[in-house]
């Protein structure tokens, strides 16, 4: 898939933190049970890698993406692990290089004008805008739109439930990324019935 159609197929993409791979198959279920198709983990626990496969073997339905993804070695050990998208913090020539090169679909993490330029010049219009809500959010995004037209973003960074549709509602936001469906106190206390729940509710913002 490329990165539109992936963007395409998520509202809110739940960016997770799996401590222990025992947690990876009923969270995928919850997730998938609750309507959603795009999720990102993140190479902060030292079970993601892993995860990625049990993830997708629970849940063949998920498109799931490997986030957190700062270094070439950090894009080839997602690449190998099956991640299906890649997901930076930032975008740096480095990276950049490593993600084209891969030929898996990236979503590079932008927050100014110059970065969004620097990462189209790289041949990318898709980004995470990131820190979202810090980096000034809803009204700063609205800026962009105006002198770069062609580029859409997956805001993520400090976005509520309550928040989601307002960025969702803006013309260069294709979906938003938010740890609020399944926190890492729920995937720990293994409250699938809740994030399944909060699937659902964020599956639902889909316009």
């Amino acid at each position: 898939m490329k990165i539109d159609a992936i963007l395409d197929a998520a509202s809110v993409i739940p960016v997770l933190e799996v401590a222990a791979l025992d947690a990876a198959a009923p969270l995928a279920e919850a997730l998938a049970s609750g309507g959603l198709r795009v999720i990102e983990l993140t190479m902060r626990t030292d079970c993601a890698l892993e995860a990625v496969g049990v993830m997708k073997e629970a849940a063949p339905s998920l498109i799931v993406g490997m986030g957190t993804v700062r270094t070439p070695d950090d894009v080839r050990q997602s690449v190998e692990a099956g991640a299906e998208f890649l997901v930076s913090p930032g975008a740096g020539p480095v990276l950049l290089d490593a993600m084209a090169a891969s030929g898996a679909p990236s979503l590079p993490g932008v927050a100014t004008a110059s970065e969004a330029m620097t990462v189209c010049d790289a041949g990318l219009k898709a980004m995470k805008f990131f820190p979202a809500e810090p980096a000034g959010g809803i009204a700063y995004l609205k800026s962009l739109h105006g002198p770069l037209p062609d580029i859409v973003f997956c805001p993520t960074g400090g976005i509520s439930a309550e928040r989601a549709p307002d960025y969702l509602a803006l013309p260069n936001v294709a979906c938003v990324g938010g740890s609020w469906i399944a926190t890492k106190k729920l995937i720990a206390d293994g409250d699938w019935d809740a994030i399944a729940a909060n699937a659902k509710r964020a599956a639902s913002l889909k316009a």
